[in-house]
């Protein structure tokens, strides 16, 4: 049962909001994840942004300072825009977006040049993709999961 702010009432979450709940610590473990040393490889060389960065998220995916705090602030932002079913689906589908386009630019930039600045490699590159399918996905799927079963009631 909601209200008209899209909010539980009875303090339940809908699976639109527990999925975006979901990606949001996802992403707040990678972003933690990203600052440890042995779970992301050549720590040392790690810079705060740049293609320069040699580190490497579980020895695949390259990281920077910068990169590490963008997931964690994505994942705070999950958590916080799950509390809402409009939210959820607004978390899921923007970021969704979002991921789509990072891909995009992923596969047009030089990846030696200050364009660069996240940074990325190919293995981040099909990850964005994953990841835009993945959550525009959810937000389309379970979005009309949520308008059905509220049309019913």
């Amino acid at each position: 049962m909601t209200n008209t702010n899209n909010r539980t009432v009875d303090g339940g979450r809908t699976t639109l909001q527990r999925a975006a709940q979901a990606v949001g610590v996802v992403f707040l473990l990678v972003g933690i994840l990203g600052f440890i040393p042995g779970v992301t490889s050549n720590y040392s060389s790690m810079m705060f942004a740049g293609h320069q960065s040699e580190a490497l998220l579980l020895g695949i995916f390259q990281v920077s300072i910068l990169h590490n705090i963008v997931h964690l602030l994505f994942g705070v932002a999950g958590l916080a825009m799950a509390k809402t079913v409009s939210g959820a689906r607004t978390y899921l589908l923007g970021g969704g977006v979002v991921y789509a386009i990072l891909w995009i630019y992923g596969l047009i930039i030089d990846r030696q040049s200050a364009a660069n600045f996240v940074p990325v490699n190919s293995a981040d590159n099909w990850l964005h993709f994953v990841l835009a399918v993945g959550m525009i996905a959810l937000a389309l799927i379970l979005s009309r999961d949520t308008r059905t079963s509220s049309k019913r009631a």
